[in-house]
């Protein structure tokens, strides 16, 4: 057979899944059948009503004493006295304030997480102080109700002997929320046995037509408004007046008005396959209407057998009980100081009573006077400080007045008003060492301690009960959490990208924080102080103890407060192996003190001598470079001379340059004279040539070398 929820789906299971995505089912149902199943529904409840009628009646009696209710008394005579002794309220407020503090401990640390398993790498560890601090946030901070809700509870619980806690998720707001519900609220059959194996459970809720109309229009409930768009009147006023809101007034039917509208917890066939699935129907009461059907389990919920068929499907339970003490009739109703103290509550109101009137009767004399006495007109009564005149002589007043006879208020009532008192207090274990008053002076220790530990008896089975429905509640809204919280808003609040599987482990590692021990101030602190007293044996943690010891004496910032202990010192043999070996140590210490002495003398002498051979070395090095100077100076002597020499040989030679140019610029001249002059003496001599030559030629008649005669040559030469 598979698990809750485990592959492969049927598919009956994916119908299954496929219904939880619904808000409301009704439209699968025709109006035949939606008349008939809300009828049975109305039928249903108004049968476990008729169950528990009694219960019903005492739980008025029990919050009448608890509220201290007067009625009109006219017994034994007009006006006379009608106390109520606080008894019943006074037991219930002491539970409360021992019950809160530490069921709802003020460091906000509200939800633990188990580390179950091997947790080498601290991963389940880290795991549990998200869930924890998460979980802590959404209850405290997130449902703002519940911590009034809680504290309201705790009130409520010790007087009725139960009150419920409903943990749902609201798809409108997107929410889980966690809400107290009166025990008058949740009609349950008498002889159920439970919250889980009760085939039904109807919870009474009272709606205006204004918050009926919201309601529709969300799209929760079926539109039940007539052709007009109103919501029929409730049917009666009889039955507005169930409400105790109403139960004082007398008032006519208007809009504010409630309706009585049932939430029935059952199972139904809906899809007619002969397994009833359960479901949450609602039905307006008045007019037997069905205005809503959703299914109530999970898809871990489904139960499929081997052959891939539905077997089983198991319930969500919205519903946790917190009980005081269980019923000794078996009984689905727990008792509480309503049951244990109301006959003796009645008993001591009437006792206090009855001693009032006999002091009124005693203080306040009546008799009878004789008609023959002669007394003025007027009023037998007297005033303090008033006298009165008659017509008698004392022995006549004696003989005509007689006094009725009324004891004094009796012992005998004042010793059964204290023993009733005394019993009352005892078995609600609100003695006056609980209710801060201290012992006697010669009271010993430990009878005060006794005391005190056997009145917690009581208490810490009760604080147990508590505690588990406490888990039972937390681990609602983890399986919530797991089907409905967004991945991003849990990583967005606790600040850290590592919790995304979080949610994918066993719910029964969510647990409340707080102790289900629970035990005095002072008995904490006297065991904090034992343990403390422990530490000087080493068998205890050292700084767990001083932590208990600090929680017990209710110190603000334990944290800021601790640190780290010294280590406890080591057994004798232990001692002895360590002084041995600190001698040892000791004497190697100085040992090697000696040898770094050495060392150091060895050290200083080689760097004197590095020193020396350093110095030697400066003062060569100054030599050379003295030398080095001496060389540059003479280098840069001699550079300058030889500077000095080539600028004088560059001026000679300039010198000799421009005196041989100017010797070559005159001889060049002279020479350009000499070619003019001996050019002009060349072309006379040559003038003269060709003269003497043209005179022989003409002379001679020889013709010139072109042909011509040179006559014309000449002549022409000559032109």
């Amino acid at each position: 057979m598979a698990l809750y929820g485990q592959e492969p789906k049927s598919p009956k299971a994916v119908e299954l899944e496929q219904l939880l995505q619904q808000t409301n089912l009704s439209d699968k149902v025709d109006e035949a059948e939606q008349k008939k199943l809300a009828q049975k529904c109305v039928e249903g409840y108004e049968s476990d009503k008729t169950s528990r009628a009694n219960w019903e009646k005492d739980l008025d009696e029990w919050m009448k004493l608890a509220m201290q209710v007067r009625e009109n008394k006219n017994y034994p005579w007009p006006g006379a006295a009608n106390v109520k002794y606080p008894l019943l309220s006074t037991a219930a407020m002491q539970f409360q304030a021992r019950a809160y503090p530490t069921l709802v401990p003020s460091d906000r640390e509200l939800v633990k997480v188990k580390v179950i398993g091997n947790d080498d790498q601290g991963l389940k560890a880290a795991r549990a102080k998200r869930l924890s601090s998460f979980m802590a946030y959404q209850i405290l901070e997130d449902i703002p109700e519940w911590e009034e809700d809680m504290d309201r509870a705790l009130m409520i619980m010790p007087i009725t002997g139960m009150i419920f806690k409903k943990t749902w998720y609201d798809p409108i707001s997107r929410k889980c929320n966690s809400r107290l519900v009166l025990p008058k609220d949740l009609v349950v059959n008498y002889w159920a046995t439970s919250l889980e194996d009760c085939e039904r459970k109807t919870q009474e809720y009272w709606y205006s037509k204004r918050q009926i109309v919201e309601q529709i229009q969300s799209g929760l409930w079926k539109d039940i408004r007539n052709k007009d768009g109103k919501i029929p009147d409730p049917a009666t006023h009889g039955e507005k007046m169930h409400n105790p809101l109403f139960r004082t007034q007398d008032t006519a039917n208007d809009e504010t008005t409630p309706y009585l509208v049932i939430e029935q917890h059952t199972f139904y066939d809906l899809d007619d396959d002969g397994y009833a699935e359960p479901y949450v129907i609602t039905v307006l009461h008045q007019t037997g209407e069905l205005l809503r059907i959703t299914a109530r389990w999970t898809p871990d919920g489904i139960l499929i057998n081997d052959k891939g068929e539905l077997a089983k499907i198991k319930p969500f339970e919205y519903y946790t009980k917190y009980g005081f003490i269980p019923n000794p009739d078996g009984s689905f109703y727990d008792v509480g100081f309503g049951l244990l103290l109301g006959s003796l509550n009645h008993a001591v109101n009437t006792l206090m009573n009855q001693l009032i009137d006999a002091g009124t009767l005693s203080t306040l004399q009546s008799g009878w006077i004789s008609k023959g006495l002669r007394v003025k007109q007027g009023d037998a009564i007297f005033r303090p400080g008033e006298w009165k005149q008659v017509n008698a002589t004392l022995d006549d007043l004696k003989k005509g007045i007689f006094p009725m006879p009324i004891r004094e208020p009796s012992n005998v009532l004042f010793q059964l008003l204290g023993m009733l008192v005394s019993s009352t207090k005892e078995l609600a274990s609100v003695a006056e060492i609980f209710t801060g008053k201290m012992p006697g002076q010669n009271t010993p220790a430990y009878t005060t301690k006794e005391t005190v530990e056997q009145g917690m008896k009581v208490f810490t089975a009760i604080y147990k009960r508590v505690y588990r429905a406490m888990t039972d509640e937390f681990r609602k809204i983890y399986a919530l959490d797991k089907l409905y919280l967004p991945i991003e808003s849990y990583q967005s609040i606790i600040d850290d990208p590592m919790g995304a599987d979080d949610f994918n482990g066993p719910p029964d590692d969510i647990i409340p924080a707080a102790d289900p021990q629970a035990s005095s101030s002072s008995s904490k602190l006297e065991r904090a102080k034992m343990i403390l007293g422990l530490v000087q044996t080493r068998h205890v943690n050292a700084k767990e103890a001083v932590h208990d010891f600090l929680e017990a004496a209710e110190t603000p910032d334990i944290e800021r407060l601790m640190q780290e202990p010294p280590p406890p010192p080591p057994p004798p043999e232990m001692m002895k192996i360590q002084a041995e070996m600190q001698m040892q140590q000791q004497e190697h210490q100085l040992k090697m003190k000696e040898m770094e002495m050495e060392i150091q003398f060895k050290k200083q002498e080689l760097e004197m001598k590095l020193k020396f051979e350093q110095e030697k070395i400066n003062l060569e090095r100054q030599k050379l470079g003295m030398k080095a100077q001496e060389f540059q100076m003479d280098a840069q002597i001699q550079q300058q001379q030889a500077t000095l020499d080539q600028q004088t040989g560059q001026q000679d030679m300039a010198m000799q340059q421009q005196q041989h140019s100017q010797e070559m610029q005159m001889q060049q001249e002279q020479h350009s004279q000499g070619l003019e002059q001996g050019s002009a003496q060349h072309e006379q001599k040559m003038a003269q040539v060709k003269e003497t030559n043209a005179v022989k030629a003409r002379s001679s008649g020889v013709a010139g070398p072109g042909g011509n005669k040179g006559g014309k040559s000449v002549n022409k030469g000559k032109n």
